[in-house]
């Protein structure tokens, strides 16, 4: 990373400067050493993605700046804000460059919109791994519960290697259908099965030179397993109905929110697949687990939702030690729900106060006395809407099969009529919910 002063930096004048440049005007690393000096240890650490340009308030703005422009303000006698001039312009007013509150308002300001995050120290040298993995052409599998940012790693990975200018392409394998899977990944030809009226390229040669994402592999039926395989040791693939195997240049980065070896002594996961994607593996952990970076996270989401014709609000100390003692269960995409209620309910004011912060509700934990009806009855009575009262009920009948079948995944989804894959997956979808319940053996 290049720190620069601006005599050096030559933005304004149309030069761009080296990747990862974090340049201080004249004065403003002086003038604001508190909150610029951690500012820059975070950036170090793994490198910004674009030169970003920091300036005190005192100096004039360039009229035409090639990268990301923040302005500097402090001990502002309006107190805290941040205010937004298009894109990547910037004034963030702050009273002490020591705080959290500052650090999380500058980093967010300073990060591309989809960009990785953080300040936790674990977090930050995760990055620094996977800056120094893309450069490598080695597959990489990604851990850590579902919600912690899998697939934002995974496009850095991709935007910071050679591959950058090719497609990134992210396939879910637990949301596609298992019957098609094959086709979706692989390709067909005209004809190859009912229904296929044109050929289809598939997301492998749809990724070719590129990267492809393949998130919740864990999902992946066996016989499917052994075909990826072969795609990734043969760097080619085999579209339905061909007879010639297609070269491809692809690499794959795996997502998993479970426990793959745990799955490979189960005979859920194939070993050869495993070790094949397990060359480098990284892992998130938590949002519970690394607190730093929920104010961080916490100020790029709400300049992400807050719209462009609207004071941004600014999160007091109180707010975030609120939000930092939170359990998370939801993970980010729970702290995102939190933040969009925060601007739902702080209307026209300028301030996010603990009065704005409103949880998602616990985890029900569904025991034995409690029923099917009693369930309606309840989500009725808290407002709940009807997809809600079906969604209990069907979690309640889940729940009753698996325990009439010894917890047995396998003969409970042939009871129900429906795949394991199927059960697994709604199985995860009511954690996502907050019902908390058992997910059976196989």
């Amino acid at each position: 990373m290049t720190i620069s002063r601006d005599e050096n930096a030559r933005n304004e004048n149309g030069r761009d400067n080296a990747r990862g440049a974090l340049i201080f005007a004249e004065g403003t690393d002086r003038r604001h050493a508190p909150l610029v000096q951690r500012m820059a240890a975070v950036i170090d650490s793994f490198g910004q993605e674009a030169p970003v340009q920091l300036r005190d308030g005192g100096n004039p703005t360039p009229a035409a700046a090639r990268c990301t422009v923040v302005t500097l303000h402090r001990n502002a006698a309006t107190g805290p804000a941040i205010e937004r001039d298009g894109a990547r312009r910037f004034t963030l007013r702050y009273d002490d460059g020591a705080g959290t509150a500052a650090l999380a308002a500058l980093l967010a300001c300073s990060t591309r919109p989809g960009a990785p995050i953080a300040a936790d120290p674990e977090s930050l040298s995760v990055l620094a791994l996977a800056e120094r993995l893309a450069a490598s052409e080695i597959p990489v599998l990604i851990n850590g519960p579902t919600g912690t940012g899998k697939e934002v790693l995974s496009r850095f990975i991709h935007d910071r290697s050679p591959r950058r200018d090719k497609p990134f392409i992210g396939v879910n394998c637990a949301a596609m259908p298992e019957t098609m899977l094959e086709a979706l990944l692989f390709g067909h030809q005209k004809g190859s099965f009912t229904g296929a009226n044109a050929a289809s390229e598939g997301f492998f040669r749809a990724a070719d030179g590129g990267t492809l994402l393949l998130d919740e592999i864990a999902e992946m039926p066996l016989a499917l397993q052994a075909k990826l395989l072969r795609a990734l040791q043969e760097g080619e693939v085999l579209p339905l109905g061909a007879t010639q195997p297609i070269k491809v240049d692809v690499r794959v980065i795996a997502c998993a929110n479970r426990d793959l070896p745990t799955e490979v002594a189960e005979g859920r996961f194939r070993a050869d697949l495993f070790y094949r994607l397990n060359v480098f593996p990284l892992g998130l952990r938590a949002l519970c687990e690394r607190r730093e970076d929920i104010a961080p996270l916490a100020f790029a989401l709400l300049l992400r939702h807050c719209p462009a014709d609207r004071a941004v609000p600014w999160i007091d100390d109180a707010a975030l030690a609120m939000l930092a003692q939170h359990p998370w269960p939801g993970n980010v995409r729970e702290l995102e729900n939190v933040v969009r209620r925060a601007l739902l309910l702080v209307g026209d004011g300028t301030l996010i106060t603990p009065e704005h912060i409103a949880f998602d509700r616990p985890a029900r934990l569904m025991t034995d006395t409690v029923t099917t009806t009693t369930m309606a009855e309840t989500a009725t009575a808290d407002g709940s809407k009807l997809s809600n009262i079906v969604q209990l009920s069907e979690a309640r009948a889940i729940m009753d099969t698996l325990e009439a079948c010894g917890g047995s995944r396998v003969a409970a989804a042939r009871r129900l009529g429906i795949s394991e894959r199927t059960l697994r997956y709604r199985l995860a979808s009511f954690r996502d919910a907050g019902i908390a319940m058992a997910g059976g053996r196989r």
